[in-house]
């Protein structure tokens, strides 16, 4: 061994360990840094108890308390409900009528959210094109989206009227007669996803709006100098810069689509023969209508599950396809 390495792994004494500097360790915690820290968790905790026992109450209490009721058998006028475990997801299931239900709400969530995200994006790009009175146009297409539903379907009523609608003069016009939009089982769930649309794709177009105008005006340009065409700018640059829009689009419109129930209430009632029945009519006509509260429960329970699964899915699908910059 040689004279440097014996100094090398010597240890310290004497001249040579008060010449070295000591390295110096963490600094213990003080009292006074201990008590600011208990403090922050102070007012952390008054500031948000507050918030967290509204949140407990109204959302997940009900939820517990809907999970409870779907495991009993109630009328809301028994004093007591009985409880009869899992026969009411049993029955659901074993229903022919609420595979038909399910059916039909998977129709109306798939025509509604696509064709609303379909024309939603078509008339952004079109306000996007910077055309004279594009903003009175985008203002009027979101118009829909505040007025409330009843209005919205009080409306459609009177143009779908076959008797004395827009609709009669509109067929008139080319010898026809009109459909009965909302009286005819093959007419009526259409008329239904058509108003429902007409109702929420100038959201849907608002939105995709503010995406298209914050997207940096010189990457198009640069793949415009490149030589790419319209379509192949959208395809490769716009949409892919969209993706986080339209999976947020995705989410929101899919949880509307499921819970709709203003259109249906004001517009069909569930009918004609049940065509325009889906899972949201479907629990409270079970409800409300023949006050059987454990199906109305687990139906409610049921669309819980499939909102949470879709989420989910969406969620992993957003990690793999979303692109955030």
């Amino acid at each position: 061994m040689t004279v440097l390495e014996t100094e090398r792994t010597a240890p310290p004494t004497g001249a040579t360990a008060a010449i070295r500097p000591a390295v110096p360790g963490p600094a213990p915690e003080s009292a006074q840094t201990k008590s600011g820290n208990r403090r922050q968790y102070v007012l952390f905790a008054l500031f948000a108890f507050p918030n967290l026992l509204l949140i407990g109450v109204f959302a997940y209490w009900p939820i517990l308390g809907n999970l409870a009721l779907s495991l009993t058998d109630w009328d809301m006028i028994s004093p007591m409900p009985n409880f009869i475990g899992l026969d009411n997801y049993t029955a659901l299931f074993s229903d022919p009528g609420f595979i038909d239900v399910m059916r039909r709400t998977l129709i109306w969530v798939v025509a509604v959210v696509g064709s609303s995200l379909i024309f939603g994006l078509g008339m952004a790009l079109l306000f996007n094109g910077g055309a004279r009175g594009g903003k009175a146009v985008s203002t009027l297409a979101f118009t829909p989206h505040v007025i409330s539903g009843a209005a919205v379907a009080a409306v459609w009523l009177f143009i779908f009227d076959p008797n004395y609608g827009l609709s009669r003069l509109l067929f008139n016009s080319i010898g026809m007669d009109s459909p009965h939009w909302t009286t005819d089982p093959d007419m009526a769930l259409g008329a239904l996803i058509i108003v429902a649309v007409w109702k929420g794709a100038g959201f849907v177009a608002i939105v995709y709006l503010a995406a298209l105008q914050s997207i940096p005006r010189d990457v198009i340009e640069a793949a415009q100098l490149d030589g790419a065409g319209r379509w192949k700018t959208f395809t490769k640059i716009v949409w892919p810069l969209l993706t986080p829009t339209t999976f947020f689009l995705c989410v929101t419109q899919i949880i509307g689509a499921f819970q709709a129930f203003d259109l249906i209430a004001m517009m069909t009632s569930g009918g004609p023969a049940g065509s325009t029945t889906t899972l949201s009519w479907y629990i409270y006509e079970q409800g409300f209508q023949e006050f059987n509260i454990g199906s109305a429960a687990a139906s409610s329970v049921f669309m819980f599950v499939i909102l949470l699964l879709v989420t989910a899915v969406q969620m992993r699908f957003a990690e793999r396809k979303v692109h955030y910059s």
